[in-house]
């Protein structure tokens, strides 16, 4: 099954850090790795891939960004943008691999990352 295009993580904005983690590790039982003092990614107990992150360095007022998987970055910030969609954060690189920001006709910001 293709992951292209569909939601494949998610990040959530947090003012404090250390305590979104306690909170989600009691509630949740989510575990974590660290990415440096202000990002955290999150995977459940007993599965192979990270599920989404943490961040205390973004616009708390955003909240939840949603990011698509693509096999095609490039081919993808093309189709946004044809389709009307606004790019926010053009194509960045980041540890496991690059991602652009895009806003939709209705203002919802969203990403698409890849590993290719």
């Amino acid at each position: 099954m293709s992951l292209h295009h569909r939601i494949d993580y998610f990040e959530l904005p947090a003012t404090d850090l250390a305590a979104a983690k306690r909170f989600y590790s009691a509630a949740f039982s989510w575990t974590f790795t660290d990415y440096g003092p202000s990002y955290t990614a999150f995977g459940y107990a007993g599965a192979d891939r990270q599920a989404g992150g943490i961040s205390n360095d973004t616009d708390h007022t955003r909240g939840p960004l949603a990011i698509l998987y693509s096999d095609s970055l490039v081919g993808s910030e093309q189709k946004v943008q044809a389709a009307g969609g606004k790019i926010v954060k053009p194509i960045f690189s980041f540890p496991g691999g690059r991602r652009f920001h895009f806003t939709d006709p209705s203002g919802n910001e969203l990403a698409v990352w890849s590993d290719k």
